[in-house]
């Protein structure tokens, strides 16, 4: 991950408001290089909101008709994507579902206007930091609403929340290593600092402790 991307991470961290993360989206939209970025959340309650950069217009109307919750049924029906378009979404995308705690769910999606080669090759390439900053975008939504800061804290650092992230989605070493451009030997320092924090006895149980802690949703 390149130095400008891992200012991305350290300013998506920093962020305290929802107005910061619109401003997070809205540079890693620029930055990429795609016609929108979105991060959508529901509570368990039913309440709503996001950030992104998709026409005001289309985003009411997306909440207004749940389409949030519908993606897996409506995403490859000719209609959704037709209206869609007509308010300037791309015609290719990449959604990140989120499970959260007490029912939470959250989508993160990259959308673009281009052809099937290109698209694909634009997901091999970035697919792995995208998981890594759907979560970093939910993990924010979670603090802002009082429920991350629930379980108790030991301490893990920042690279240690994203290790254990990437090893949670089902990533090697090999991959957690590349993705967050440091050797494995690093990796492995990162790793076995999170267990230790976490009185875990290998990285599986490191795994799932983050996750009951509130550190990594997934």
């Amino acid at each position: 991950m390149d130095q400008l991307r891992e200012r991305f991470i350290e300013r998506l961290e920093r962020a305290q408001t929802l107005e910061d993360l619109q401003e997070r989206a809205e540079a890693l939209r620029d930055y990429y290089g795609v016609d929108h970025i979105v991060y959508h959340w529901v509570s368990s309650k039913g309440e709503q909101y996001g950030c992104g950069t998709y026409d005001r217009t289309w985003a009411e109307r997306y909440m207004d008709r749940d389409y949030l919750r519908g993606v897996p049924v409506v995403i490859g029906a000719r209609e959704f994507f037709k209206e869609a378009q007509k308010f300037g979404v791309g015609n290719q995308g990449f959604s990140i579902p989120i499970r959260g705690p007490n029912g939470q769910f959250a989508l993160f999606t990259v959308n673009h206007s281009c052809d099937d080669a290109e698209w694909e090759a634009f997901c091999n390439k970035h697919r792995r930091e995208l998981i890594l900053l759907a979560h970093l975008f939910n993990q924010k939504a979670l603090e802002f609403e009082g429920i991350a800061e629930k379980g108790p804290r030991k301490g893990l650092s920042p690279r240690e929340i994203d290790a254990m992230t990437l090893l949670a989605v089902g990533y090697s070493r090999a991959q957690v290593a590349d993705s967050l451009s440091i050797s494995e030997h690093t990796l492995r320092v990162y790793i076995e600092s999170a267990r230790f924090k976490l009185g875990a006895m290998n990285t599986t149980h490191a795994v799932a402790r983050a996750m009951q802690q509130g550190y990594i949703v997934v």
